[in-house]
C-alpha cells in the first residue's frame, strides 16, 4: 500500500516529536512512524509493584529553552530535588548546594570539607560565568575536554576526584570526563538557571505532554521503517511517499538508515531500583561518592522529590553506575549500605534498568553543537547526537530539522 504526504518523520522520540510539533504548527502535511507501541524513544516509564521505574535514572531541568516552546511544565506537577549534592567521605556526609536556590546554605557550603575553600570558590566562579555569559560567548572559548577544562580552571585533584568526577560522570556517562568543555559550559548554564525535577507520572509523561496536541490519527506505532530513499520511506506496512523525510532515531539506527551519516559513539549506565520502608534520607538530593571507589556514581531517594514514584508506606531508591560493565546487586547494596550510612538489609530490589545506548559520546572537537541536520536529496536527521547529548540536545535537533525542512519546501 502507498500512502503520500509531504513529511515523513521517522521516530517518536523527543526530537521526532519536536519536529512533529514544528512542521504541525506550519500547517505541513506529515506524518510520524514508530518502531516502538509507545512514543518517547528513551524517555519511558514501567510500573514495576506500584513504582514508577524511569528507563534509567533520568531528570528534567527546567532551564531547558526548547522547553517553554512545547509545553507548559507547570502541567507535569514536577516535584523538585534540591540544587545540590550529598558527598560521602569516610564517616562524613557533607552538603554542598546551590547558594542562589539556597542562600542559607551557602556557608555550610563554603565551609565543607570537599577540596579548599579555594578550590570552592573556583568552581563558583566557573559556574556563575557559565550562568552568566552570552552563549556566543561560551560556545567561542577554546575547546577541550571537561577534565582539561577544570584543571584549567585551578581546581584541585581533590575537588575533581571526590566531586566533581563522580557527579558528572552521571551527567555525561563517561567517568574519564573526556566529554566536551562546551557540553560542560551548557550543563553548568542549565544546573545554576534551573531546577532538577520529576514529572509526578513519571518521565514518560514529558514526551506525552509535547505530542498532546497532534493528532493522534497522524501517529502511527508498531511499525519499524526497513529503508529511506529520497522521496519514499519503506515500512513493513507499505510504502510512504513524501518530499522530505526527517530520521529522528538513535544513533545506531540513524546510521542503518541513513549509512552517509558518521558513526556516533554510545556511553552506557544501569540504573538499579530499590524499594525501602522507610528512608534513607528525607531530604531529595543526589548522594555520590566521595571516597573514590568509582563503583557508584549516584544515588536518591526519588520519591523524597515526587511521593507518587512510590506507592503508600514505600519509598524508592535509584542508584547509578557508569559504564556497559554492571556489578552485581550484593554489590551495589554493600556500597549503598555504606554510603547511605544505614542497614539495606529490609530493602527490596525492583528491578536493574541497563542501558547500552544512553547518550551520544560528545568528545571534542563539538565545535558549536549544532551538527548540520539537512543532508540533501529531501533527507534530514534529528537527534541528540546533532546537538548536545540531552534532553534539551534532543528537542533542539528535532525543532532544527523541521525548520530546514519547512525551508526546503518553501525555496521549492
Amino acid at each position: 500500500m502507498l500512502a503520500e504526504t509531504d513529511v515523513v518523520i521517522v521516530g517518536g522520540g523527543l526530537a521526532g516529536l519536536a519536529a512533529a510539533r514544528r512542521l504541525h504548527r506550519a500547517g505541513v502535511p506529515w506524518r510520524l512512524v514508530e518502531a516502538a507501541g509507545r512514543l518517547g524513544g528513551r524517555v519511558a516509564t514501567d510500573v514495576v509493584d506500584g513504582h514508577l521505574i524511569d528507563r534509567g535514572f533520568q531528570v528534567l531541568n527546567t532551564a531547558y529553552p526548547r522547553l517553554g516552546t512545547l509545553l507548559d511544565t507547570d502541567r507535569l506537577h514536577l516535584g523538585y530535588l534540591t540544587s545540590g549534592v550529598l558527598v560521602r567521605k569516610g564517616d562524613k556526609l557533607l552538603r554542598l548546594v546551590n547558594p542562589l536556590r539556597e542562600p542559607t546554605g551557602g556557608p555550610g557550603t563554603a565551609l565543607a570539607g570537599v577540596g579548599s575553600l579555594l578550590d570552592r570558590l573556583r568552581f563558583a566562579a566557573l559556574a556563575t560565568g557559565c550562568a552568566t555569559l552570552p552563549t556566543s560567548r561560551l560556545l567561542a572559548a577554546p575547546e577541550t575536554s571537561t577534565e582539561t577544562a577544570l584543571r584549567r580552571a585551578g581546581l584541585s585533584d581533590t575537588i575533581i576526584e571526590e566531586l566533581l568526577r563522580p557527579f558528572l560522570s552521571g551527567v555525561f556517562i563517561d567517568r574519564e570526563l573526556a566529554t566536551s568543555s562546551r557540553v560542560l559550559a551548557m550543563v553548568l548554564r542549565s544546573f545554576a538557571r534551573g531546577r532538577i525535577g520529576l514529572p509526578a507520572e513519571g518521565m514518560a509523561a514529558l514526551p506525552l505532554a509535547i505530542a498532546a496536541p497532534l493528532p493522534a490519527d497522524l501517529l502511527t506505532l508498531h511499525t519499524p521503517v526497513a529503508e529511506v530513499t529520497p522521496g519514499r520511506v519503506r515500512t513493513q506496512a507499505g510504502d510512504i511517499r513524501c518530499r522530505a523525510v526527517v530520521v529522528a532515531v538513535d544513533p545506531p539506527a540513524a546510521s542503518a538508515l541513513l549509512p552517509a551519516l558518521a558513526t556516533v559513539r554510545m556511553n552506557s549506565y544501569t540504573t538499579y531500583y530499590h524499594s525501602a520502608p522507610e528512608p534513607p534520607l528525607t531530604e531529595p538530593i543526589l548522594l555520590i561518592d566521595g571516597d573514590r571507589r568509582e563503583i557508584v556514581a549516584n544515588t536518591v531517594v526519588l520519591s523524597n522529590a515526587a511521593a507518587s514514584y512510590a506507592p503508600a508506606g514505600r519509598h524508592l531508591i535509584a542508584t547509578s553506575v557508569v559504564g556497559p560493565a554492571a556489578p552485581p546487586e550484593p554489590t551495589i547494596r554493600a556500597e549503598l549500605t555504606r554510603l547511605y550510612g544505614r542497614s539495606t538489609a529490609d530493602w527490596t530490589h525492583l528491578t536493574t534498568m541497563a542501558i547500552p545506548e544512553a547518550l551520544p559520546a560528545a568528545p571534542p572537537p563539538q565545535g558549536q553543537l549544532r551538527k548540520p541536520v539537512a543532508l540533501g536529496e529531501g533527507l534530514f536527521v534529528a537527534g541528540d547526537h546533532r546537538d548536545s547529548p540531552s534532553i534539551q540536545g534532543a528537542l533542539t535537533s528535532g525543532w532544527r530539522a523541521a525548520g530546514a525542512v519547512l525551508d526546503e519546501l518553501r525555496a521549492g
